[in-house]
Order: structure tokens, then sequence, then C-alpha cells
């Protein structure tokens, strides 16, 4: 793997084994390989023009997995989902405006805050002995309601979460609708970790909720993570309402073609033919997630860690090892094991690293072996 030439295996030392970026040290899908081998074979590496196929793909896909009824006339096209996410803002928003994030999350939803000169209003989940949908990160509602009726424009979640690896309920989200509507909030939901929700979840698509959230709701999503091409370059942006669909109209049109001709077309394969290969990966990361809860059990038994119901990302919290204020430098120095700060997630979440572990076993074995020399 030190052969790859993506940002995980560049951005440490040789000797450091690298387990923080969202990328995936698998095999990508064999048809979404040969529509590229097609595509570079033919040189065909122009420009990205029209693309009727992406929303019947996704529609289809959208149908199958989650039942969800997609208007593939409503599906349009961005770089990735940081763009789409950017260039939504621009046209519901303006600079001064105030949109709700809920820390800890993925770091970037504050870059794109900051992009759209927009003032952050953060209401953070909670941790409580009080569990909702198998989880005790709890929704602050009283701070959520507070935050609405203060006036923001907009509230952007991540759904499913990252890095917390929680699944949404209907009802939460029926209810952040309901406040979105009552409050004249536009809430966009980043669901590009979707495809990754674990059997024994049930993921739902945020407009597939309730006439009110397709009222309100915009949902930036990619194949990127389901299917590891982020480097293809290519994200949807999905809606379901004619009016909120007439408001994007604003978007500048370069927004698609600023996408990847070659993403566009490996995302269409993704939702049409990936799904096969999609089901055995999710047979790898549910070994692997509990591989994770049996290797901290046996070799770092101090930290913290819930078994995420979705993707490959581990939140571990190692507040008992007393590792100053930023432990990911003391596992990169000591144990030659690099993973993501928590404090990009938000500033109360210090003692957190994020690891990924959609990786072999044998690499998850040899990680825990070097982080028990500094977690015990």
């Amino acid at each position: 793997m030190q052969t790859h030439r993506s940002e995980k295996w560049r951005a440490f030392p040789k000797d450091v084994l690298p387990l923080p970026v969202a990328e995936m040290d698998f095999p990508v899908a064999e048809p979404i390989r040969q529509t590229l081998r097609e595509m570079i074979d033919h040189s065909d590496l122009g420009y990205l023009g029209p693309i009727p196929e992406m929303g019947p793909a996704f529609a289809g896909f959208a149908k199958r997995r989650w039942g969800w009824d997609v208007d593939p006339l409503q599906v349009r096209i961005a770089a990735d989902v940081g763009v789409g996410v950017v260039e939504v803002l621009r046209v519901i928003t303006k600079p001064g405006d105030r949109i709700l994030i809920n820390s800890p999350v993925y770091p970037n939803f504050w870059t794109w805050c900051t992009e759209t000169q927009l003032v952050q209003v953060d209401v953070p989940i909670t941790q409580s002995e009080t569990q909702v949908n198998g989880s005790n990160w709890i929704l602050d509602w009283d701070g959520i309601e507070k935050a609405y009726a203060s006036g923001i424009k907009a509230h952007l979640i991540s759904n499913p979460h990252n890095p917390l690896g929680r699944i949404y309920t209907r009802e939460e989200l029926s209810r952040l609708a309901d406040l979105a509507k009552k409050h004249n909030v536009y809430l966009l939901s980043d669901e590009i970790h979707a495809p990754l929700t674990f059997s024994e979840q049930t993921f739902t698509p945020f407009l597939a909720v309730s006439e009110t959230a397709r009222e309100v709701g915009i949902t930036i999503t990619a194949a990127s993570k389901g299917w590891n091409i982020a480097g293809l370059k290519c994200a949807i942006i999905v809606t379901q309402n004619a009016k909120v669909h007439e408001t994007l109209n604003a978007i500048a049109s370069a927004t698609h073609y600023r996408a990847s001709l070659l993403g566009a077309f490996a995302t269409v394969t993704a939702f049409e033919k990936g799904e096969p290969w999609l089901d055995a990966l999710m047979v790898q990361l549910d070994h692997n997630r509990n591989l994770v809860a049996s290797l901290i059990e046996s070799k770092t038994p101090g930290v913290g860690y819930l078994i995420p119901h979705c993707s490959y990302l581990a939140w571990l919290d190692l507040t008992k090892f007393n590792l100053g204020d930023n432990p990911s430098e003391v596992l990169i120095e000591k144990a030659k094991v690099a993973c993501v700060p928590g404090v990009r997630f938000g500033p109360q979440s210090t003692q957190c690293v994020r690891l990924n572990f959609a990786t072999s076993p044998e690499i998850l074995e040899e990680a825990f072996n070097r982080l028990a020399t500094v977690l015990r």
C-alpha cells in the first residue's frame, strides 16, 4: 500500500501506520474499474457535459436500498460534497447569517461555514446514560430549539453521523423538519456515509421523512465513501420539492462542469452495478468494527469505544490516559500510529481520536499492538 499516491499514504513518515483519512484499503469494485478502463482505453477524458444517467441511477439505488422515491430530475452534480454544501449555502444564505451545527462533527463543516462567511452556532451532541437507537450520543433538543428560535438560516447535519457512527431516527429527523419549517430554516443533510449503514440499523434519508422535510430539506451525498472513489470528484445535490428545486437553480452552472467526467460515470456505475460489492464490503467492515472492540478489550482496555452503526470510523476516547492537549501527536510519536485529532471535530473532543478501520485485520492487529505500548 505504500505505493499509493493518496493523502493517506503521503501525509506521514513511512514508519507511521496511517489510519486517519476516510478512505479504504480495499480494491475498487470491478464494475467501476471496468467503466474507467473503457473510458481510458477510448481516450474518453474530456469535460463533463450532460449526464441524464445520474438521476435514474441514484433514484434506483435509493429505492432499492432505502425505499426512497427520488425524482431523477431533481438530482444535480457537484465536484464533491464540500463543494455541494458551499454552493447551496451561497444560494440560500448571505454572509453574516447564522448556521447551526452539532459537534463533534466532520471537521470540514467548520471550514464550509467559514468559506461562506456564516456565523457558526454549535449545539453539541452530548453523551448520556440514556440511549437512543442504541447510542448514548443524545441531541440537545432544548439547545437546538433555542438556536432555531434565535434566527438561524440553515442547519447542517451529518446523517449518518461522522465521527460518532450514529444513525438518526425517523422521529428525530421529523422533529428537526418541523422545527425548520416553523422557523423558516433550510436543513442540509450530508448523507455521504449512508450506503455504509450496517444491517441491524435502518438509515432514513431526510427527504423521505415527510412532506415537511421535503419543503425544507436539501441532501448532499456521493458514491465516494461507499465505493472508495473520492479522488474521482463527483457528488450529487438532491431536492424533492418544486420550490426548493427552483431556488437551487441559482447555483452557478459551472458547479456541474467542475465535477469529473470519470467521477460522474463511475458514480453512475456504482449506483447501478455496485451493490454486490457493497454488500460484501459491509461483511468485512462488520467484522472489523467488532475486531476493534475485541482488540481494545485485550490490548488497550481503558479506551472508550462505542461500536458504530455505520461506516468505518472508530471514535476513541483516550481521556483515561492523560496524554496532554493532543493525544494524536503522542500516538504518532510514540506508537507510530496516525489518527485524526479529536479537537478537529469540536473543542470538547480534545481527548478523542478518530481511527479508520477500513483495512485488513492484520493491519488493525498491528495498530493496536503499537497503541498498547502507549495506552496502558
